[in-house]
């Protein structure tokens, strides 16, 4: 990580807050910046501060504050920064309420360390994905909201069953490139490159020209390693 993630503590309980603090720190990649006690010290806090962090750490039951109000004042004025709840609230109205404002994910209390844990670092590495590129493939966008990627059998399944999800020109373009190859075969990873797709996008056109007989597929062992999976036309 070149730039550590940032966090805000809103938490009234002085011991609570100093827990998340420790754990937070703990967390490779983040640092704690600040807690406060009240909803108006977060929102003094906030507009009075050139550096906003990248994630608040917000409590449900803030003294000054009712309900969900500090919530929503945080989502319309400072919509760019992200929200994880950590809270005793279990009640369904509250928690769907934060799930339409979009939190990043709802915590209850009492924290157990390594849910928290596994938060922070899903956190960090969408964080990471969506910094770093202008562009996603869709099985990155199913990965980035939690959706399981098919199994490779399953993946050839649906490639069969819906020809349209594969593109003419793409397929067209990964063919060339599997000739130019001639015998010695190709890997999913090294045409994605070529042809400007992620590896399963590639995949997922190579196992398509296998199972319509245009290509096969053969496992190489080499000295060291995994064997690969290489397709020729």
């Amino acid at each position: 990580m070149h730039e550590k993630i940032q966090v805000l503590v809103v938490e009234d309980d002085f011991r609570i807050a100093e827990i998340n603090r420790q754990v937070v720190n703990q967390i490779d990649g983040f640092t704690v910046l600040y807690a406060v006690k009240t909803g108006e010290d977060a929102l003094t806090y906030l507009r009075n501060n050139k550096t906003l962090p990248h994630l608040i750490l917000l409590d449900v039951y803030i003294p000054d504050t009712e309900g969900l109000n500090l919530f929503w004042q945080l989502r319309n004025e400072f919509n760019e920064i992200d929200v994880i709840m950590v809270t005793a609230a279990k009640e369904v109205v509250t928690i769907a309420e934060t799930l339409r404002g979009g939190i990043f994910d709802y915590i209850v209390k009492p924290v157990d360390f390594a849910r928290f844990e596994q938060t922070l670092k899903r956190y960090r590495k969408q964080r990471t994905l969506l910094t770093s590129r202008e562009e996603l493939e869709q099985d990155e966008i199913d990965q980035l909201i939690g959706l399981p990627t098919l199994p490779p059998l399953m993946e050839e399944v649906a490639v069969e069953m819906n020809p349209k999800g594969i593109d003419k020109l793409t397929l067209e373009k990964i063919k060339n490139v599997m000739q130019l190859c001639g015998e010695s075969g190709i890997t999913a990873l090294d045409i994605g490159s070529r042809v400007g797709v992620s590896r399963s996008t590639a995949r997922r056109y190579l196992e398509y020209l296998v199972s319509i007989k245009e290509a096969i597929a053969q496992l190489k062992y080499g000295e060291v390693g995994r064997p690969e999976r290489r397709y020729f036309l």
